[in-house]
């Protein structure tokens, strides 16, 4: 009999998986709906929507194994990061969603809310003002006009799955829509700085490193505090925190 695991659970949703199934729990429904539709919209390979009934979306697991997890050095070669960053490129040039995703919030609105986080972490000594004063300059770079693009919203590394150095699926689209592009870019290389090269090269164009480096310090900013709160680690070697010391 297969067991369950857990693969992640907080109180906002949680996923299990029972052999080559994964079931997600979203109370969200809006969520849910958008990850479903971004995965019929996407042309690259996603996991199959086996069914659906509120709160619970099942879907099949996908061939081959992540390029790693962020915190932990990847085995990947780099032409596997490459072919990540062709991957990402096509979705990019796709037409984008109607609905805007988590990289699509207006650059007010983001303005707003990194500087009250910023404010919290000083207040609550979650981390040292000289950090957090250094990365909220860095992160300003960010905060510019961009064009529109389909985008998948929390790309991280272990979203994406590889096999034979080629993309066999990308999981976990319910931020998905109008957003960013850098910020997937951004999102997909932080922690991982030593493979940016090889995904620009898979990207197959020129993008602004001043941007994404303002992507990795904005999105660590805003997350460190959520993770501690959900018995997450943002101090471990090689993850948030210590992407922000990366900027000092």
């Amino acid at each position: 009999m297969d067991e369950v695991e857990v693969v992640v659970a907080h109180s906002e949703r949680a996923t299990l998986r029972v052999g080559d199934v994964f079931l997600k729990v979203d109370p969200d429904r809006a969520r849910v709906d958008a990850e479903v539709e971004a995965m019929s919209l996407a042309p690259v390979p996603t996991p199959e929507v086996l069914w659906r009934k509120p709160p619970v979306l099942a879907i099949a697991a996908v061939p081959g194994t992540t390029l790693g997890r962020l915190g932990r050095p990847s085995t990947r070669s780099p032409a596997a990061w490459s072919a990540a960053g062709a991957a990402m490129r096509k979705l990019h040039e796709a037409p984008p969603p109607a609905r805007p995703g988590r990289a699509g919030r207006s650059t007010v609105a983001l303005a707003a809310e990194l500087d009250d986080e910023c404010e919290l972490l000083v207040s609550r000594n979650v981390l040292p003002a000289d950090l957090v004063i250094r990365n909220r300059q860095v992160a300003e770079a960010a905060l510019r006009p961009w064009t529109p693009a389909f985008t998948h919203g929390d790309l991280q590394i272990a979203h994406v799955f590889v096999d034979d150095d080629e993309v066999t699926g990308i999981i976990d689209w319910s931020e998905a829509g109008r957003g960013d592009a850098l910020y997937d870019v951004a999102t997909f290389t932080l922690g991982h700085e030593e493979h940016l090269d090889d995904v620009i090269d898979g990207y197959g164009t020129a993008v602004d490193l001043d941007v994404i480096h303002a992507w990795w310090s904005l999105r660590s900013l805003l997350t460190v505090r959520w993770l501690i709160e959900h018995g997450f680690d943002a101090f471990a070697p090689g993850c948030e925190v210590d992407v922000l010391r990366s900027r000092m």
